[in-house]
């Protein structure tokens, strides 16, 4: 995991990836997060850990969860969720209303965008905000 951590982009050419980029790491690092916490703070078996990690790790949930933190943002943040939020997306699920896909997309890419500057004290403050 070290050596994979230390393949790394410098912040200006993170800054010129496609917020979707941002996005499709940050998808599995914020899933990655919240298995680790329900393993951690619970005894579930795998399909109960499964099921409970659903209930975060879906479109709706991480659309109210940018909404719960929009306010604690800094502008930097406020900026990549912005350009996340306008970013041209030709896939969108049929369950999901097209706005809650949207910011969903603008939450798991600020997730990617903290993740890839090695921002992760800012990434648990973020998770810690939406599972406490």
């Amino acid at each position: 995991m070290e050596e994979l951590l230390k393949l790394e982009k410098t912040k200006e050419e993170i800054n010129l990836l496609s917020p979707l980029t941002w996005a499709y790491i940050g998808d599995c690092v914020y899933e990655l997060y919240i298995r680790t916490i329900l393993v951690n703070k619970t005894n579930l078996k795998p399909h109960k850990l499964h099921i409970e990690t659903i209930k975060y790790v879906n479109a709706k949930s991480q659309a109210k969860f940018l909404e719960n933190i929009q306010n604690k943002l800094t502008e930097e943040e406020k900026d990549i969720v912005r350009r996340a939020r306008n970013a041209k997306n030709h896939h969108l699920p049929k369950n999901v209303e097209v706005q809650e896909y949207k910011l969903a997309t603008a939450f798991e890419a600020l997730i990617g965008y903290l993740f890839l500057t090695k921002n992760y004290e800012r990434i648990e403050e973020i998770i810690n905000e939406n599972i406490n």
